[in-house]
């Protein structure tokens, strides 16, 4: 089992930056892929960025260049750092954890509750 608490979220122009993390429980959190999703309003949720357990990443198009995943394993802790923020980004982020990298939602078994972005023009 892995439970997951997402921090980090809030309220920010566009042009700035936030930074993301996602604590997880359990001592097998280095094994699992981590990743990031998001949902805006109205919208399906939709997988923004991934990490694996050696530091390989993947991301959504609309992601890269402007957003880092990173892990920390003694922490059991992974990060989403946003810059350059769009309005568009506006969305609740929700990590993840599964046993491969995905793109897809039912790729992953955990999931946290989500934490707020809201991004101002």
């Amino acid at each position: 089992q892995v439970q997951l608490v997402e921090s980090g979220g809030g309220l920010v122009q566009a042009g700035g930056s936030l930074r993301l993390s996602c604590a997880a429980s359990g001592r097998t959190f280095s094994r699992y892929v981590m990743a990031w999703f998001r949902q805006a309003p109205g919208k399906e949720r939709v997988f923004v960025a991934a990490i694996n357990w050696s530091g390989t990443t993947d991301y959504a198009d609309s992601a890269k260049g402007r957003f880092t995943i990173s892990r920390d394993n003694a922490k059991n802790t992974v990060y989403l750092q946003m810059n350059s923020l769009k309005p568009e980004d506006t969305a609740v982020y929700s990590c993840a954890a599964g046993p491969d990298i995905g793109i897809r939602t039912y790729d992953y078994g955990y999931w946290g509750q989500g934490t707020q972005v809201t991004v101002s023009s």
